[in-house]
């Protein structure tokens, strides 16, 4: 059953993940953009349990390693994703007002995001990639954690009702 549901789940992440591609990286945003794949894996990661949140961290990586926007060696989007899906869904595992509070969502999901980008960028120092400047990389984090700010609460409602609808656990008559 969970199996199931899980597969059900994605083709919506696939279709977020062509958004990603196909639209949102064609704007040129301040502070390098935003990713909308990554903080819609973030916040159903944060509806979820701990399971939920690593194997969608898997699925999710999966994806953003074969993205053609990114440098690093396949497997690196997974290990991270793997981690954060893990972690943001345990920090909120079991606490009731956590998850029904927007608010709470919207601040872990922000600070998520850039330390999910921070450690993709230490381990992509650890690989030998080329980073950047350290201003380039500040104004990139930081960036990152206003956009999320300021998308979370536009997606939230649509990935709540759409998580609530697959993963409820209550009994269908």
């Amino acid at each position: 059953m969970f199996a199931r549901r899980f597969l059900i789940s994605f083709p919506i992440f696939a279709i977020v993940f062509l958004i990603q591609e196909s639209v949102i990286t064609q704007f040129h945003i301040f502070g390098s953009g935003f990713s909308l794949f990554l903080i819609f894996t973030l916040l159903w990661s944060a509806l979820g349990t701990p399971e939920l949140g690593a194997l969608t961290g898997f699925g999710a990586g999966l994806l953003m390693d074969l993205s053609q926007n990114t440098s690093g060696p396949l497997g690196q989007w997974i290990l991270i994703m793997i981690l954060a899906g893990f972690s943001i869904s345990y920090l909120g595992y079991g606490d009731d007002n956590f998850r029904g509070n927007p608010i709470s969502l919207v601040v872990i999901v922000a600070i998520a995001v850039p330390i999910t980008r921070l450690v993709y960028l230490i381990l992509g120092l650890m690989f030998g990639e080329h980073v950047g400047s350290s201003f380039q990389v500040l104004i990139s984090l930081l960036s990152s954690g206003l956009w999320a700010v300021a998308v979370v609460p536009l997606l939230m409602p649509f990935v709540t009702r759409v998580h609530s609808a697959l993963f409820a656990e209550a009994s269908r008559g």
